[in-house]
């Protein structure tokens, strides 16, 4: 286990291939993003899933989301998408928005019970994209235990997750430590599930007739 302080140009290189190989091992990580700090692993690697989940302290009923390194990514997971999907992809990727979509059956994962839908984010933090531009898809979830707080630093993620991270990469405090919005556009009409850091108000100039959450 060790951390590795990316804000210094030294570290930020060494950190940078030291998680990379963790992942490509299938160990798990702990990475900034523009929201929250993320526990990940290689979403291709049913082991590493595991851990990750108990890591997190869940069950297989709450599969983790999916963050990837570049937008045309998403078109390897899906079989379509629908147009107003595409469009808030334009408008908010990278970025706090979360889609929830319907992934191919080819693809060779297991995230959990999924129902044939996954959550997917490109995120917009250069050390998170460098990662995941190497490495391909990864399995990522707020890096905390159960009911802790989630960290605000990888130092803070490192208190409570220890030994069963290999890698963490500091970048000091969250810029915006407010979790992204979630979408399901899993039909034409998309609908909003949470809302975060994409506000409805920005959704909506977006994709007129998305669904919002009551009162919003």
């Amino acid at each position: 286990m060790r951390l590795y302080d990316c804000t210094r140009v030294d570290e930020r290189d060494a950190g940078i291939a030291a998680a990379i190989e963790a992942v490509r091992r299938g160990d798990l990580i702990v990475l900034p993003t523009d929201t929250v700090y993320g526990i990940g692993t290689d979403a291709f690697k049913p082991w590493a899933i595991t851990s990750l989940l108990t890591a997190k302290g869940r069950g297989r009923d709450t599969p983790p989301p999916v963050l990837i390194g570049a937008k045309q990514t998403i078109d390897t997971l899906v079989i379509s998408l629908p147009a107003s999907a595409r469009d808030l992809i334009e408008a908010f990727w990278p970025g706090a928005l979360t889609l929830v979509v319907g992934y191919a059956p080819s693809l060779q994962w297991d995230l959990g019970e999924t129902g044939g839908t996954v959550a997917v984010r490109m995120p917009l933090h250069p050390v998170a994209l460098e990662v995941l531009r190497a490495i391909g898809p990864m399995a990522v979830s707020a890096a905390n235990r159960p009911n802790q707080p989630t960290p605000m630093t990888a130092a803070e993620a490192q208190e409570q997750l220890g030994y069963m991270v290999n890698v963490y990469l500091e970048a000091g405090l969250s810029p915006d430590p407010v979790p992204s919005t979630i979408v399901d556009a899993t039909e034409d009409l998309p609908r909003v599930l949470r809302v975060g850091g994409i506000s409805c108000d920005r959704l909506r100039e977006v994709v007129p007739t998305i669904v919002l959450p009551e009162g919003n």
